[in-house]
């Protein structure tokens, strides 16, 4: 069922699947529109047909969102309170500092940080709702300084609603796809419109995400979730676990295992099978090993990271810290045995929201430095700019902007 392949007949399996990304548009162009133009009797309507909308408006009461939290497991209370004190800790790292210097007399140039002033966070709750994808996406926010928080998700989920509650989210919204986009994107009468929407979804929330890049702001575009595993030896069965925490997600995940040992390659194909025998989510990780997964036999660990660097995985998974310095592109990196993804899916703090598709060549995961903006600050002294004045005006002029030259000269020739 686990293919095994020669590095020279990966390339196939190494280009990623078109995605139907164009019908899934031609879907969602309409949807875009109507919510656009009718706000939220469009939303409404598109709620209760496609997210079983029961109540009179798509906006969750505070009540349920506290009584929600009441019903939560002490466990998962537990589980919360220890994930979210660590993606807290983490998301504080990533946040650019302001500062003031002087680069020259009379020239001080700096920046300030700014939080954004609304954002949207959208959750997943159809086959695995995602209450850590919640965490994953307010907490960065609300470290940010970000001063109004909404969440959407399509199905009321009390572990979802539980975990907003705790995390003090009072804009929480059921709602789902192309028309909770929207409505963040535009805004209603009942739901803000936002700078960023954030977080994961299927490839109808993708596009529509696509469509309204520029009138809103996005993090990325998400398709199918992927690993890519490069062990030189290691244990059978951890490997094995390693793929199928993968392949669970969904059908077109992708997991895929670099070695250049023969052996490995073989222990691992025959423990997928063993695990999978009483996996209860066999169903899906079966269709996404059969489909979209494989071990590549590869000549050397440098060849490994060529390929992984050509790949640009969302996840990566390498043996040892020595081969930090030669990646190049990935999402997020897994570093020897005791470092499984499910840990920052969940807990150790770095964010699991991630780019896919190979959009790791142009950014890392979500991050507190997603919520802020970055304003550039300058202050001249007369002196300073009178030194400056000449390559300003010099400039301009090249340019063809005489206001420009004109606006500089007219401080400094008394």
């Amino acid at each position: 069922m686990l293919r095994t392949i020669e590095s020279k007949n990966a390339g196939r399996l190494l280009r990623r699947r078109a995605v139907r990304m164009a019908e899934a548009e031609r879907t969602v162009r309409p949807i875009l529109e109507a919510v656009r133009k009718r706000g939220d009797r469009a939303l409404l309507e598109y709620a209760r047909r496609l997210d079983g909308l029961d109540r009179p408006t798509v906006r969750v009461p505070a009540r349920e969102l506290k009584q929600a939290a009441r019903r939560l497991a002490p466990e998962l209370r537990a589980a919360v309170a220890t994930a979210s004190e660590n993606i807290r800790a983490y998301a504080r790292t990533q946040l650019p500092r302001e500062s003031m210097s002087a680069q020259a007399p009379g020239l001080s140039l700096g920046q300030i940080v700014r939080p954004l002033d609304a954002v949207a966070a959208y959750i997943p709750s159809g086959r695995y709702p995602l209450p850590s994808t919640l965490m994953m996406t307010v907490i960065p926010a609300q470290v940010a300084g970000v001063p109004r928080i909404a969440v959407a998700s399509p199905k009321p989920v009390m572990a979802i609603y539980g975990v907003a509650a705790m995390l003090e989210v009072g804009d929480v919204f059921q709602m789902g796809g192309a028309h909770a986009i929207a409505a963040f994107a535009f805004g209603t009468r009942t739901v803000p419109k936002v700078d960023r929407i954030v977080g994961p979804g299927n490839i109808y929330v993708a596009a529509a995400k696509k469509l309204l890049a520029g009138e809103v702001g996005i993090d990325f575009i998400a398709g199918p979730s992927e690993i890519l595993i490069i062990a030189t030896d290691g244990d059978p069965r951890v490997l094995a676990a390693d793929i199928l925490a993968q392949a669970e997600h969904d059908v077109e995940a992708s997991a895929i295992l670099l070695t250049s040992s023969k052996s490995l390659a073989k222990a691992v194909a025959t423990e997928v099978e063993r695990q999978l025998a009483d996996l209860p989510t066999a169903a899906v990780a079966v269709k996404a090993i059969s489909k979209n997964s494989a071990i590549i036999l590869v000549r050397s660990t440098d060849e490994a990271v060529e390929l992984a660097n050509q790949f640009a995985p969302e996840h990566l998974s390498i043996p040892e810290s020595s081969l930090l310095k030669d990646i190049r592109h990935a999402g997020s990196i897994f570093v020897g045995p005791f470092s499984p993804e499910a840990a920052g899916d969940y807990a150790s703090g770095p964010n699991h929201v991630l780019p896919t598709g190979g959009a790791a060549r142009q950014r890392g995961g979500l991050s507190a430095a997603d919520f802020v903006k970055v304003i550039s600050v300058q202050e001249l002294s007369a002196a300073a700019l009178g030194k400056l004045a000449s390559a300003i005006a010099t400039l301009a002029r090249t340019e063809g902007l005489e206001a420009h030259a004109r606006s500089v000269e007219v401080r400094t020739n008394a």
